[in-house]
């Protein structure tokens, strides 16, 4: 058995204010623990895996072939396979959820790329 808590999960910031941590992941499928700060959006993406998940606390506007629906902390969510999808945060609060990718996934394309420019 694998055991990973959200407290401990190494959290990645993937875009400006959009924290993904993964939790386990097996052969099939993975989750993530993610939050999304106010005021932060997640990129509309697309990608062959089917995502579920629920929204654990907050609320989150998510964005599906470009019609928007309303989550709030106890709803679930699917998106399909190939589907165009993102997510905004209009709230004064974090939102704050969990993915599951089936299979896993892999980088996603969105996702932040570090900078060509060193800082001195």
């Amino acid at each position: 058995m694998e055991r990973v808590s959200t407290t401990r999960a190494e959290s990645e910031e993937v875009a400006d204010g959009v924290h993904l941590a993964p939790l386990s992941t097996g052969n099939r499928a993975g989750m993530i623990y993610w939050r999304i700060e106010p005021g932060a959006t997640l990129p509309v993406h697309a990608h062959a895996n089917e995502q579920l998940g629920f929204v654990l606390d907050g609320e989150l506007t998510a964005i599906a072939e470009d019609e928007e629906y309303e989550l709030s902390a106890g709803d679930a969510y699917l998106f399909r396979s190939d589907e165009r999808h993102g997510a905004e945060n209009r709230s004064a609060e974090d939102a704050v959820g969990l993915g599951v990718l089936a299979p896993p996934r892999d980088e996603p394309e969105w996702r932040r790329q570090p900078s060509a420019v060193e800082d001195p």
